[in-house]
């Protein structure tokens, strides 16, 4: 057995463990599809997998195949930019000229106002985590996220 099929076997087990999933339990949500026996095999590298039964494991877990490759040992995951607070003008945001696009971040602030009861300010501040949430919705990145909400002024104090 080589080194990557136990690397891959790992990345198998690991996705896995994270849906909190026992191999029993891929037997059976599978409707014996994937016999425990085979993934176990898969997962300790003790057996081969194709790259079609790659492709099927990632759409029974709902994984990219990618998240199932082992990842480059020299690989180093860029350094994270995003702010932990993002500070944004609530006027600029309520604005009648405000790109329609936008309109998903103006809803967002408005919910937040109301779980907080905060209707004072002109500013409201969120969390790094809901910038990175926001960016799920536009497809991008919170850094490319944050240029954007930047160009339109709806970043406090930019």
């Amino acid at each position: 057995m080589s080194e990557y099929q136990q690397q891959l076997g790992g990345r198998l087990r690991a996705i896995r463990q994270q849906q909190g999933l026992t191999l029993q339990q891929v037997e059976e949500m599978s409707r014996g599809r994937w016999k425990a026996v085979v993934v176990g095999s898969y997962e300790r590298g003790d057996r081969a997998v194709s790259v079609a039964k790659l492709a099927e494991i990632s759409r029974f877990y709902n994984v990219p195949v990618s998240e199932l490759l082992p990842k480059e040992e020299d690989e180093v995951p860029p350094p994270r930019t995003t702010p932990s607070r993002v500070r944004l003008d609530l006027r600029q945001l309520a604005r009648q000229d405000l790109d329609p696009e936008l309109r998903p971040v103006s809803r967002f602030a408005h919910t937040i106002q109301l779980q907080r009861g905060d209707f004072n300010g002109n500013v409201l501040t969120i969390r790094g985590e809901d910038l990175r949430a926001l960016s799920v919705i536009y497809g991008t990145g919170p850094e490319d996220l944050m240029v954007r909400l930047d160009e339109e002024g709806v970043i406090a104090g930019a």
